[in-house]
């Protein structure tokens, strides 16, 4: 910023705004935007409206639109200076399925405020992520008003939490409504309470099905164990060569790379993943390079007879589905096929073998270097208090910024968010720490101010 005053202005307005943006927040909680439930279309469907009449409320010229049958995305555009750069403000008002209510600590669709161990939290699902994100950029738009720095276009995108099947398709039919010079996508998070972060790599995503038959039906298991192999310890043979004894994934092929000297303390590691105590970490490399740089493979399922009320049978056909992580540099096409690859070499006793992608998603590696990476940070190191903003990795996959990458090759990218550690997006009690918000919302309003004064890019 210019000076002292214009930070301490931009403090009290956003001090100003912060009581209608929460209650705005609220009403976009209680709507259940949840894109995975067919049943709730009508409730995804108002929801893009409700964001809609957010942003025309604030002068933007706006649009419900949508393409190929996907859920409904809105556009807004608001006009600043002539000449001063384009930003454009991701965020995606579909929410993730609440699941078993009873797990939570209050209603998931009324937001509730309370204590938290780091702080007061709005809980609710849908607080953080990514309702927060779009709130958190109508601050923006409303600390300015009319005085707007540069020219804001807002994308709110609605399908986001099913995979952004139909993105591609809409950032093609709007791509001249929706290009700028500054990307700024608010849907990632920090690395702590009080330490800002810039998203600058996620890993991919490789999901597959796995097969395996050894017998056209289920057999007695006295009369032919010992001779035929049952389906579910062939499955359990194969899905155990998919690491080496350190738990390093074992397929040949895949990518790994350092990342950045960041400390992760071994108590914050232990209280963030919820491990139990006797439990010992896998892999090889710091803790970072595990979670961020190098590529991960879980069982997230496993179709297979239950223990209770199972028979004496050896069963004739069980299946696993793997999700394997791919490390930022790699490819979801080299992925899939070095674990065709490794299956096929390591299947056991000749048992018939189906391999299915359920779905795939690319890597991202972001060259955070340029005028607008520094505005960022030096806009985050004022929001909270001199400090500086690190480049943090992210273990999970965010594809849809890989087709913004694509899409708009001359922009900068800028991977921001309002979550933290704590915020437990996608589980029962997701909550958004207050107190951090706000500073995600001056944040975002320096930000705009600094990439006006750096002004649009000449090549």
């Amino acid at each position: 910023m210019s000076s002292h005053a214009d930070l301490t202005d931009l403090r009290a307005r956003v001090t100003d705004v912060l009581p209608g943006l929460r209650s705005d927040l609220e009403d976009l909680v209680r709507i259940e935007s949840v894109s995975a439930d067919p049943a709730r279309a009508g409730e995804v469907r108002r929801s893009a409206e409700a964001v809609r009449a957010l942003l025309a409320a604030e002068g933007m010229d706006t649009e419900v639109v949508s393409i190929d049958g996907g859920a409904p995305a809105v556009i807004g555009h608001k006009a600043g200076p002539a000449g001063a750069p384009t930003v454009l403000l991701y965020a995606h008002h579909d929410v993730q399925p609440e699941n078993d209510h009873a797990d939570w600590d209050s209603p998931p669709f009324e937001p509730t405020e309370r204590d938290s161990p780091s702080g007061r939290r709005l809980f609710a699902r849908g607080a953080a992520d990514d309702k927060a994100g779009i709130v958190a950029h109508l601050g923006a738009l409303r600390v300015f008003g009319d005085d707007l720095p540069v020219s804001v276009t807002v994308f709110v995108e609605g399908e986001e939490e099913v995979g952004s099947e139909t993105l591609p398709a809409l950032l093609a039919a709007h791509q001249e409504r929706l290009r700028a010079d500054v990307i700024v996508i608010a849907d990632s998070g920090n690395w702590d309470v009080g330490v800002p972060a810039l998203t600058t790599s996620l890993r991919g995503l490789v999901r597959a099905d796995v097969e395996v038959r050894t017998l056209t039906h289920a057999v007695h298991s006295g009369m032919w164990g010992g001779l035929v192999p049952d389906a579910l310890m062939t499955l359990s043979r194969l899905v155990a060569t998919l690491h080496d004894d350190e738990g390093d994934v074992a397929i040949a092929g895949l990518h790994a790379g350092p990342a950045a000297d960041v400390d992760y303390p071994e108590e914050r590691l232990r209280a963030e993943s919820g491990a139990a105590p006797g439990t010992h970490w896998i892999g090889s490399g710091s803790a970072v390079e595990r979670l961020w740089t190098k590529p991960a493979l879980s069982i997230t399922g496993l179709d297979a007879p239950k223990v209770e009320g199972s028979s004496n049978t050896l069963v004739p056909a069980a299946r696993a589905r793997i999700s394997l992580r791919i490390a930022p540099g790699d490819t979801a096409e080299n992925a899939v096929a070095r674990l065709r690859e490794h299956l096929d070499q390591h299947v056991a006793w000749g048992a018939e073998l189906s391999v299915t992608i359920v779905d795939t998603g690319e890597a991202t590696r972001i060259d955070a270097t340029g005028p607008a990476y520094d505005a960022a940070r030096a806009a985050f190191a004022e929001a909270w208090d001199g400090t500086r903003p690190i480049d943090m990795g992210v273990g999970g996959s965010i594809p849809f910024i890989a087709e913004f990458l694509e899409s708009f090759p001359r922009a900068s990218v800028l991977v921001t968010g309002v979550e933290d550690p704590d915020t437990r997006a996608h589980g029962a009690n997701e909550g958004l720490h207050l107190a951090e918000f706000e500073r995600v919302v001056l944040a975002e309003t320096l930000l705009l101010a600094r990439l006006a004064e750096a002004g649009a890019p000449t090549d």
